[in-house]
């Protein structure tokens, strides 16, 4: 009874959602990404898109994603904004960042992503404009799997902090007390594969169209970037997500080590207590704003 219950609840949902579609505008982009679309399909093999095309995407969003962090650095109007002031980025550790970047992305990653194409073969992944599965099924896709994602990554990221292994694996990533968008994926490639493995497990049990691929690489990398980028800037659509972490809840975690460990969203943090050293800090972060602002009057 339940299971139908909750069947017919989501069935409602669509309903819903599809009916106020019908009232929203048309897309002005809608048909110049779906000639895109069909040009790619009628000029590229599935193993060419699947392969290169979501090499380029990844390389393209995370690069392009990073520029707004890296520009933050040289308006001084925004080093208002960034969490940790006393720790400005160098040039020295954003090469350093850069180049093992590019070693995980072609050596670590890009053997993975050739494994795309097999998968979409074997599960029988459609690629067509016509299966392609509407907006806001796409965003529930992507919701979905970040919460698988975010599950896999707590109870795995919590491990890797574990005395024993700590030093061997994830101390990498631990490099930069202050971190920076770039440094989102500069990380030891077994974490690399341990932590990215929690990408491809939302793929495998929601995906009904390559562009779910993309789509999902996308939100993760804005997510990721974003929490990493090292400032918690007003106003950003981000943090209209509920139950969003945010850069200050990650960078929280970089600074002190212990806690946070979550990817995207506060519950399982919650759950477990492991965010408590960080809600300490806030509390002591809002009384001493509050002793300066009466000093100030």
């Amino acid at each position: 009874m339940a299971m139908n219950d909750s069947v017919n609840i989501l069935n409602s949902a669509y309903l819903a959602v599809e009916y106020i579609d019908s009232f929203l505008p048309d897309n002005p982009l809608q048909q110049p990404f779906k000639n895109a679309w069909n040009y790619m399909l009628d000029n590229y093999t599935k193993f060419q898109i699947a392969t290169w095309g979501s090499l380029i995407v990844h390389e393209v969003s995370y690069f392009l994603l990073c520029v707004p962090g890296f520009i933050f650095q040289f308006i001084p109007y925004m080093q208002k904004y960034k969490i940790q002031q006393d720790k400005p980025e160098t040039w020295e550790k954003q090469w350093k960042c850069f180049k093992t970047l590019l070693f995980n992305h072609f050596f670590i990653q890009l053997p993975l992503i050739c494994g795309t194409y097999y998968f979409t073969e074997y599960f029988s992944i459609p690629y067509g404009w016509e299966e392609m599965p509407r907006w806001y099924v796409l965003v529930a896709q992507c919701f979905g799997c970040a919460v698988i994602e975010d599950a896999w990554h707590y109870f795995l990221h919590r491990l890797l902090h574990h005395k024993r292994i700590y030093k061997y694996i994830h101390k990498v990533h631990h490099e930069f007390v202050s971190p920076f968008g770039m440094q989102a994926e500069y990380a030891h490639p077994l974490e690399t594969l341990i932590l990215g493995a929690g990408f491809f497990i939302g793929i495998v049990v929601f995906c009904n169209h390559v562009v779910l691929l993309w789509a999902w690489v996308i939100c993760r990398l804005m997510e990721t970037i974003d929490v990493h980028s090292g400032y918690d800037v007003p106003l950003n659509p981000l943090h209209l997500v509920p139950f969003y972490a945010g850069a200050r809840f990650h960078d929280f975690h970089h600074m002190n080590f212990i806690g946070n460990y979550a990817s995207t969203f506060t519950w399982w943090d919650r759950i477990f207590g492991t965010d408590s050293q960080f809600i300490a800090y806030q509390e002591k972060e809002k009384k001493k704003q509050c002793i300066t602002k009466k000093k100030a009057n």
